[in-house]
């Protein structure tokens, strides 16, 4: 196996191959990277057997052949080179890479013992990068980190008849965020994925700026998948097993009693007043029709903060208790100058219902991405 490659263009490759392999692999040898040269072609493969990275770019093939080497230290090597071509050689059973005048020999690890890549040709639909990417980054932050409860960990993609709806909660917040779907000349309405959200924060990363992404969803005997292509790149993950709480009923069908504030104000007035917080604390939100919101924290014998800002209140005035960092989550998710935070009802009158957060376009119109945040300090499911 010889090739010739460009520097940036390898390089860039090799860390997207890498880039969702775990830090530590039950097997070492699913640390590697597989390469194969053909053609004017070369491929770049990686799989720990939940989740595959594919690219291919081109190189000058003198010579066509395999290899699998350590992932990691090739992405840093290949980060590191100087400004020249990069000439990749199999030498006597090891793996020789040159770039100006630096020179590295790697060990080569047996291509035979390395699993097959999952294979993916049906597609299910398309959807827009740039509006997935945002979608999942507003999403994802309201995913479980605790493994003790899989099926939370991920975001469930559930497609409708021209729009995919992601979902993700961790029992104290649920996140929602709707874009457009193209399922083309099938039928793809009603079908769901359960993506692990680590997985699909990245994917969401990796192809912002590519146009559209393809998506196919399989289910066989054997499998249960996810497969999102785009630029010649290719990423699969395997499916998360479960039942996803209903939680879409949670949202309310419309909410007489808000306040909308700017988005800024509040995140800086949120972070300052917090300061004084034990972990784990609440801060008390105050809302009137006369003073705005007024944020209080107890803290500590030691210390005490509390801020007023502005605030446009409609309805009847309104005191809640928010957990600070699952409510700058929601903040931070918004993307819009202005925030709407629309106090809910519960049966009992002294227990404030769930508070839900959406984008304000403006101090009257509210915004127009479909994405809401509802937050409870409370469990929303027992």
């Amino acid at each position: 196996m010889k090739f010739q490659v460009n520097r940036d263009v390898f390089s860039e490759a090799v860390s997207f191959a890498v880039k969702l392999l775990p830090q530590r692999t039950t097997q070492p040898i699913l640390s590697g990277v597989l390469l194969e040269a053909e053609g004017s072609a070369l491929t770049l493969s990686s799989f720990d057997y939940e989740v595959s990275s594919r690219t291919e770019i081109t190189a000058e093939v003198d010579e066509a052949g395999t290899a699998l080497v350590s992932g990691r230290l090739l992405a840093d090597i290949a980060s590191r080179l100087p400004n020249a071509p990069v000439v990749f050689e199999s030498v006597d059973g090891k793996i020789q890479v040159s770039c100006g005048s630096a020179r590295f020999t790697l060990l080569s690890m047996p291509v035979e013992e390395y699993p097959t890549l999952p294979q993916i040709d049906d597609q299910t639909g398309v959807l827009p990068a740039e509006e997935f990417a945002a979608a999942v980054s507003q999403v994802a932050v309201a995913a479980s980190r605790d493994d003790v409860t899989p099926v939370i960990t991920g975001v469930q993609l559930e497609v409708g008849e021209n729009n995919l709806s992601l979902v993700a909660t961790d029992r104290y917040r649920v996140a929602v965020r709707e874009i457009d779907w193209d399922s083309g000349s099938g039928s793809a309405e009603g079908t769901t994925a359960l993506v692990p959200a680590r997985t699909l924060s990245e994917i969401g990363k990796t192809f912002a700026h590519s146009g559209t992404i393809s998506v196919s969803i399989v289910r066989s005997d054997d499998r249960e998948l996810i497969a999102f292509r785009a630029d010649k790149k290719t990423v699969t993950s395997l499916l998360i097993k479960g039942n996803f709480p209903p939680v879409k009923r949670l949202f309310p069908e419309s909410v007489e009693n808000y306040a909308v504030l700017n988005t800024g104000e509040l995140i800086e007035a949120t972070r300052r007043v917090a300061l004084v917080l034990e972990r784990e604390a609440a801060l008390r939100f105050s809302f009137s029709s006369t003073d705005g919101l007024t944020l209080e924290a107890a803290g500590s014998e030691q210390a005490q903060a509390s801020e007023t800002i502005d605030a446009h209140l409609v309805g009847e005035d309104t005191v809640v208790s928010l957990k600070p960092s699952f409510l700058l989550d929601g903040l931070g998710a918004v993307h819009s100058e202005f925030v709407r935070i629309s106090f809910t009802k519960t049966e009992n009158p002294n227990k404030p219902g769930p508070v839900l957060i959406t984008a304000q376009s403006s101090r009257e119109a509210p915004g127009s991405d479909n994405y809401k945040y509802l937050l409870q300090p409370n469990l929303l499911l027992r």
